[in-house]
């Protein structure tokens, strides 16, 4: 569990800067320059997901179940699952309601994600594992809403062609992941 705990604070941290040093962050970048920044960003943020990945790998191989969620949330999950995907997919696809709207749609669809998977799952691990991203998220979506207000922040308007095209990706990426990925690379079907 040291091993999932301490890549969620490498990773999550390394998302976390902006929001808790943000005057550190930018004289880190005047010292190194961007690139560097980013690079060494990049490193940070990649050996927290390999942690994640094989501390939540060597959790799950000694259970200890914290609550029986009931079957239909599993059910539900998917529902919230698929919707993250579409906010998800809206934070990169231009001129769309959900942007214009909420601003930062990953984040949003973080939250809704980890939600989920709270409600559907009940192992410690898994509450690690979700619970950290659920806190991360609605503290940076508040800290990030907070920032565009204070900086006076207009998202570009939405367009319908834009919103299509946000539906479909998501969609489509979350159909891909639920149906030919989850159990490959998490172990665990969706759906049973």
């Amino acid at each position: 569990m040291s091993l999932l705990i301490l890549g969620l604070v490498l990773l999550l941290g390394a998302h976390s800067v902006h929001l808790l040093a943000p005057g550190w962050r930018k004289r880190a970048i005047a010292r190194i320059g961007f690139l560097p920044w980013k690079g060494l960003y990049s490193v940070v943020a990649i050996i927290g997901l390999a942690l994640i990945v094989i501390g939540f790998g060597m959790a799950r191989t000694q259970p200890h179940l914290l609550y029986a969620p009931s079957e239909w949330w599993k059910h539900l999950n998917a529902l919230f699952t698929l919707v993250a995907f579409v906010l998800v997919a809206a934070a990169y696809v231009p001129r769309n309601h959900l942007k214009a709207k909420i601003g930062h749609p990953m984040l949003a669809g973080t939250k809704l994600w980890a939600l989920g998977h709270l409600l559907a799952t009940g192992f410690v691990h898994d509450v690690v594992l979700f619970g950290g991203f659920l806190v991360w998220a609605v503290a940076d979506f508040a800290g990030s809403r907070r920032r565009d207000r204070a900086a006076g922040t207009v998202y570009p308007a939405g367009t319908l062609a834009g919103d299509a095209l946000a539906v479909v990706a998501g969609v489509a990426a979350w159909a891909i992941f639920a149906f030919l990925l989850h159990q490959r690379l998490i172990g665990v079907s969706p759906f049973i």
